[in-house]
This record gives C-alpha cells, sequence and structure tokens, in this order.
C-alpha cells in the first residue's frame, strides 16, 4: 500500500494545470481502489507555495482590473478569475489531505472528491477560456486562498472554518449574480458551468461545516461560537454579504450562524 500523503504531496506541487489535472484523477482512483493509506508518522513540511504555473502574475487584489461583461475580453477575464479560484481550490484539498494526519478515513475520502471535482471544473473552465481566445495565465489574480491556507496550516480547525466556510462559501453567494449577469450578457456557455459549480460547491462547503464540526467536538468546544470568534479574530471588518441563505442552510450553515453574519457584514 502506497503512502496516500506523499501522494498529496505529489499533486500538490506539480506546476503544470494538465499534469496536476491528470495526477489528481490518478491519485483518486487509487484511494478507490484502497492502494493508498496512511503514511510514515513524520509531519507534514511547510509549504510557503504550492506548484503552480508562471502565470497568472499574483498581485495584490486592489490592482486587478475590473472588467464589465458586455465584451468578450471581459467575460474571458470572469472566467479566468473562476478558474484560478478552482486551480487554488485542487491545491487546498490536497493540502488538507497532506497536513493533517490525524483525521478519519472518510476526511480524506471528502476531500480527495473534492479535488476531482475543483479538477473538473478548472477543466470546464480552460476549454471555455479557449472558446474565447484565451488560456489560464493571460490576466492577472491573486493569492488570497492560498495565503488563509499558509495562516490556518496549524491547525485543521481553523482550515475548515475559514477555508471552505469563508473563502469558499464566499462563491454561493456571488455565483448567481453572476449566472445573471452572464445570461443578460448572452453567455449560455458559462452560464452552464456556473451552475454547475454552484450546484457542486455546496457539498464542498458541507464537507467544511462537517469537518469544522468533528474538530470542535474533538477539542471540545462549541462549533457555533468558535466559528464566531475566528471570524473576528480574522476578518475583523466581517463577511461581505448579503448571503446565500439557501445554499448556506444546505452547506451545513445554521439558521443563528446566518443570522449573526448577517447582523455583522461588511
Amino acid at each position: 500500500m502506497s503512502d496516500l500523503h506523499a501522494a498529496a504531496f505529489e499533486c500538490l506541487m506539480l506546476s503544470d494545470p494538465d499534469d496536476k489535472r491528470a495526477a489528481t484523477l490518478r491519485v483518486a482512483a487509487l484511494h478507490r481502489e484502497g492502494l493508498l493509506g496512511p503514511g510514515p508518522a513524520a509531519g507534514p513540511v511547510p509549504v510557503p507555495a504550492p506548484g503552480r504555473p508562471e502565470r497568472p502574475r499574483l498581485v495584490p487584489p486592489r490592482r486587478l482590473a475590473q472588467r464589465g461583461l458586455g465584451t468578450p475580453a471581459g467575460r474571458a477575464a470572469l472566467v479566468h478569475a473562476v478558474a484560478h479560484i478552482e486551480f487554488n481550490a485542487i491545491n487546498l484539498a490536497w493540502d488538507a489531505v497532506y497536513r493533517y494526519r490525524d483525521m478519519p478515513a472518510g476526511f480524506y475520502a471528502d476531500w480527495i472528491g473534492v479535488a476531482v471535482d475543483e479538477a473538473r471544473h478548472f477543466g470546464l473552465l480552460a476549454v471555455r477560456l479557449a472558446e474565447l481566445g484565451h488560456v489560464y495565465g493571460d490576466f492577472d489574480a491573486h493569492d488570497g486562498l492560498w495565503e488563509m491556507a499558509r495562516l490556518t496550516a496549524a491547525s485543521c480547525l481553523e482550515r475548515m472554518a475559514l477555508v471552505p466556510r469563508v473563502l469558499e462559501a464566499r462563491g454561493l453567494d456571488v455565483t448567481p449574480g453572476m449566472i445573471e449577469r452572464l445570461r443578460a450578457a448572452g453567455d449560455p456557455g458559462t452560464v452552464a458551468i456556473l451552475e454547475t459549480i454552484l450546484r457542486e460547491e455546496v457539498a464542498h462547503v458541507a464537507a467544511g461545516s462537517r469537518w469544522f464540526a468533528w474538530c470542535c467536538a474533538r477539542a471540545g468546544c462549541e462549533p457555533g461560537g468558535t466559528f464566531r470568534a475566528l471570524v473576528e479574530r480574522h476578518l475583523p471588518g466581517g463577511l461581505r454579504g448579503p448571503f446565500n441563505t439557501d445554499a448556506r442552510l444546505q452547506a451545513g450553515f445554521s439558521a443563528q450562524e446566518l443570522a449573526e453574519l448577517g447582523a455583522r457584514a461588511a
């Protein structure tokens, strides 16, 4: 039986998107067949940056150009931004498998499944970018998702709270609006992809909610208050609203959590 954590690290550190996608499918298949299991007890090494191509250039979010959806270039920029999120999400899923060594088997199965979904999403978006005359790397992007991965590397509880339930859950909030704007702009191809991503991201955020609650139970802390405290510590200005209440409820947020988030929304 091969080392699951070593295989996850291999996927994490591959730079070429096609190689990363292919390795993701290969490792997932080996895991399904029962050919990958826990490796040596030695802990994970720090990962300042995952494998990624030289482009896109990473810049602060405020330096990203704002483009409307009325032109093919503007729609391509939006597709590129979502593709960048999905590429990072592959890395985040594999980092969770690699980094947290003392979790139940279901944890690894969940995040390997997420990695497969994110790889497929990236592939759909890469094809759509090509149809719009671009490739991944043509537009600048930012590194906010991986920055949060660095901040939460030492704690699975904090990772589950702040990556799936904050950063990825933001996609549940903003994607319906993007879909409507793209539909109005006459872009049914991108709409269909985003509808698939929105539907499947609910399950990804739900996995974060489930394992956040599990980590809280192990630590003997109450999930609602713990989540609130983590958000206040790391995002003192509050989360941006409005929130997609229906999707967040499906993804494991409680009505009380949503009410508190709404009251503190930036």
